[in-house]
């Protein structure tokens, strides 16, 4: 699958916070209720919500509400869509244009 520069933001925006990836450590072990990695990361509900969006948007964590919570996990799709991404972005190929740059 091809990812457009604009999903590769997203994905990778993800991971340019200390909370995200500290919300991603704790998803590790499984699925948490917002109320505990609330009680984790000792940040408001607001700056929680703010996190999630992101992390949710990058298709790496996934949500599902049970009563007035939500319960969070990560999305293996979706861990293996940037893992596949970044490997995609980093792996060389062979340039058609072999002209030499001329100044």
């Amino acid at each position: 699958m091809e990812l457009n520069e604009r999903m590769a933001a997203q994905i990778f925006k993800a991971f340019c916070d200390e909370n995200r990836v500290r919300i991603l450590k704790l998803l590790r072990t499984g699925e948490k209720c917002a109320c505990k990695l609330l009680d984790a990361l000792n940040i408001s509900q607001p700056t929680l919500s703010h996190h999630m969006k992101i992390l949710c948007d990058s298709g790496l964590v996934e949500g599902r509400r049970e009563g007035k919570w939500t319960h969070y996990s990560i999305s293996p799709q979706g861990a293996a869509r940037v893992a596949d991404y970044l490997n995609r972005l980093t792996t060389p190929v062979l340039d058609r244009d072999d002209t030499p740059c001329r100044r």
